[in-house]
């Protein structure tokens, strides 16, 4: 095989017992990799009933065939298993340098199965793979636990791994790697934690083997053309502002979240968006393995009461943290962004959760003395101190350590929550944004942008601006960005690889140069039509685990204040999110039933059947 190194990795942390499998030849094709031979595994291996920190769940990491490879922005791995936060399938993305080291230690994947009856992590290193005793790294944060394994193992060994809130199981832990890139959502952290598994480490130096090295070459240099004539004019400004410089976007839209998703602007919003900062905290930007863009950020807070230094924040963060809880004291989120990477949180859900306690204790439905202290909108030091509570499940963090629609459940108001599928949502509100509402809704992991994000289309016209207020025709869209995610993920690209600008030319909405470097890397002859067909074949077969799970139409909803209650305010004002219509004909592009089961028909086709 080529483009694939051809093995997956099976480690079973109950016995011990680590062995090598060949990655079927077929399934590879069928699926491409990464987020696709996550699906593969889990639906024909779980058991979609298990509880997700039971030692029977699966853990899949898995690289995609261009990961590595020095394709543009070819840097991606996937994290796949049951979420403890949504009950659902989760697939988690991460760039930085982690993912390339696994690819080039020889294997596609690593599949990990059972439970340590005691801390361990995992090396792999020159042909060889071990487990080893952890004990002395439980409890260690990540930033503490990666520079303590590389100075016992290898100082060019890259680390995926946990922190405190992996090993206390909280509901939305991430697993870092490179100490500040994250598999941020779904608790894939929790059920590493629950496995006892403290970290991979993993040192590679084989190549990946190409099959056509010269075809490769002369694509990759055009694409590459193309973004360094593109540089500082990409559809997002990302090389110059991140992804924070998306807040002035959002908020001139109307599409804000703010105070719980209440309203969709924030009147504080220049104090926290791009440009602040990158003029005030930014040391220079921070780019991922064969990435021309550079979006990350590494930032320095000198403030005496939030001082720190380290990566971030992204736009996510600086919505669910800033506007979403009437924050805007940037050096405040900047430094609970910096907490979540060393504790091993996912920013979002920790954001979204504090400001559906801030509504419940507004509201009078939760006492504050259930939280300890006061908690009104805009309060920065509770945001940074309840960060870690909740990483560590100290104090009220133990109960926002169990997500917001919990939270808000148990206060006798799960109205108050922010989520699909228990989820909580990125920084775009369907209300003022239609296609997104209906991504939301449908995503197979709960609210996410990164399943299909017609956000591009809608609010920053790539490859073409559609009006975000209407709803008809949206069903089509959604599901062409969620086709040319599951490409993107399966190959092992990040997002922005696709919403690039080559030179003034718009961009299809299917997987452009994604076809080129595939065939070119791996010889597999794909067609458009095959390509894309795997797409849909991974989109549904995740689909298939959920309706196995239990999950049908009933479960692709959204909070009745996006659907019932009118934007207030805004360009966005007086509109609710036609979901309920966008469905049907959503199940129908897709080839479900109305209920949202896929069809005998469809199922066939896919070879699903």
């Amino acid at each position: 095989m080529k483009g694939w190194m051809g093995k997956i990795l099976r480690v079973d942390l109950t016995s011990g017992v680590l062995r090598d499998e060949i990655l079927d030849p077929v399934a590879a094709r069928d699926y491409i990799g990464g987020r696709g031979i996550g699906i593969y595994y889990l639906n024909r291996e779980l058991d979609p009933a298990c509880d997700p920190l039971a030692p029977e769940n699966l853990l899949v990491m898995a690289t995609g065939p261009l990961t590595g490879t020095g394709a543009p922005t070819g840097a991606r791995y996937m994290v796949m298993t049951k979420s403890p936060l949504t009950g659902a399938i989760t697939c988690s993305n991460s760039g930085g340098r982690f993912p390339t080291e696994l690819k080039r230690s020889g294997y596609d994947g690593i599949i990990l199965t059972g439970r340590a009856d005691h801390p361990v992590y995992l090396y792999i290193h020159d042909g060889r793979v071990e487990l080893r005793e952890a004990d002395h790294l439980w409890g260690q944060t990540t930033h503490e636990a990666t520079d303590r394994l590389r100075g016992e193992t290898d100082p060019k060994a890259r680390v995926a791994c946990i922190g405190p809130a992996g090993e206390k199981l909280v509901r939305f832990a991430a697993i870092m790697n490179d100490k500040d890139r994250a598999a941020g959502r779904s608790g894939v952290g929790a059920v590493m934690g629950s496995k006892n598994l403290k970290a991979v480490v993993v040192r590679g130096q084989q190549r990946v083997e190409l099959a056509d090295p010269e075809r490769f070459k002369a694509f990759n240099t055009q694409i590459l053309d193309t973004f360094k004539a593109a540089a500082k004019e990409t559809p997002l400004g990302l090389t110059v502002n991140g992804t924070a410089g998306v807040v002035l976007t959002t908020q001139h839209l109307g599409v804000l979240p703010t105070k719980n998703w209440q309203q969709g602007t924030f009147d504080g919003w220049e104090n926290i968006h791009g440009e602040r900062l990158t003029e005030k905290y930014l040391v220079s930007n921070k780019a991922c393995y064969a990435c021309p863009i550079g979006c990350g950020r590494k930032t320095r807070v000198e403030d005496p009461d939030f001082a720190g230094e380290g990566e971030g924040p992204e736009y996510e963060t600086i919505y669910a943290m800033g506007a979403n809880c009437m924050i805007d004291n940037l050096a405040a989120i900047i430094k609970a962004n910096y907490l979540c990477n060393e504790l091993g949180l996912d920013t979002i859900t920790m954001g979204a959760t504090v400001a559906c306690a801030m509504e419940l204790v507004d509201r009078g439905y939760l006492s504050e003395k259930v939280v300890g202290r006061p908690l009104p909108w805009g309060d920065a030091e509770a945001l940074v101190e309840l960060t870690r509570q909740t990483g560590y499940r100290e104090g009220f963090g133990n109960r926002l350590a169990e997500g917001s629609y919990r939270l808000a459940e148990s206060s006798g108001h799960p109205e108050l929550a922010m989520v699909a599928k228990k989820q909580e949502f990125p920084g775009y509100e369907p209300r003022g944004a239609q296609a997104m509402g209906l991504a939301y809704a449908t995503s197979p992991i709960g609210g996410s942008h990164m399943r299909g994000d017609p956000a591009y289309f809608e609010l920053f016209g790539v490859p073409e601006k559609v009006d975000p207020h209407e709803w008809k025709g949206k069903a089509k869209i959604t599901k062409a960005y969620q086709d040319l995610s599951a490409a993107i993920d399966a190959a092992g690209l990040c997002i922005f690889f696709a919403v690039r600008n080559l030179a003034g030319k718009t961009l299809d909405v299917h997987p452009d140069g994604i076809l080129e470097y595939l065939n070119a890397a791996t010889g597999a002859n794909y067609t458009l039509e095959e390509l894309m067909q795997a797409s849909e074949r991974i989109i549904t077969a995740e689909r298939q685990f959920l309706v196995r799970t239990g999950i049908s139409r009933k479960d692709d909803t959204l909070p009745r204040r996006l659907t019932h209650e009118p934007m207030p305010t805004g360009p966005a004002a007086g509109m609710v999110c036609h979901l309920e219509e966008m469905l049907d004909e959503y199940y129908e592009v897709q080839g479900w039933t109305p209920d949202g089961v896929p069809t005998a028909e469809r199922l066939a086709a896919l070879g699903l059947a």
